[in-house]
């Protein structure tokens, strides 16, 4: 079981930038791939990125070179660097953790979520 508390939302200006953590809990976080998803207001939930284990990132195309995903294995943290904020990336963000990586961008896919940090950008 792996439990996972998101922090650093918040509201921002159009341009602005946030950072979001993940903090897992367990003894096994590396062995995870981590992901965060976002619902938008009257939207499904949406994957935004992905990292696997060994550190490999991906994006959707709408975050690319904004966007950021990394994490610390000693701190069974992971974090997304969020720059150059738009008002459409106003959305509840939910960090998630999959044994596996075959259909990353699928919510189907991952087997723990966190209950997710509201982001709101002003325009």
């Amino acid at each position: 079981q792996v439990q996972l508390v998101e922090s650093g939302g918040g509201l921002v200006q159009a341009g602005g930038s946030l950072r979001l953590s993940c903090a897992a809990s367990g003894r096994t976080f590396s062995s995870y791939n981590m992901g965060w998803f976002r619902r938008a207001p009257g939207k499904e939930r949406e994957f935004v990125a992905a990292i696997s284990r060994s550190g490999d990132p991906y994006y959707v195309d709408f975050v690319k070179g904004r966007f950021t995903i990394s994490r610390d294995n000693a701190k069974n943290t992971v974090y997304l660097q969020m720059n150059s904020l738009k008002p459409e990336d106003t959305a509840v963000y939910y960090c998630t953790a999959s044994r596996t990586m075959i259909a990353m961008t699928s919510r189907s896919e991952y087997d723990f979520w966190g209950q997710g940090t509201q982001v709101t950008v002003s325009s």
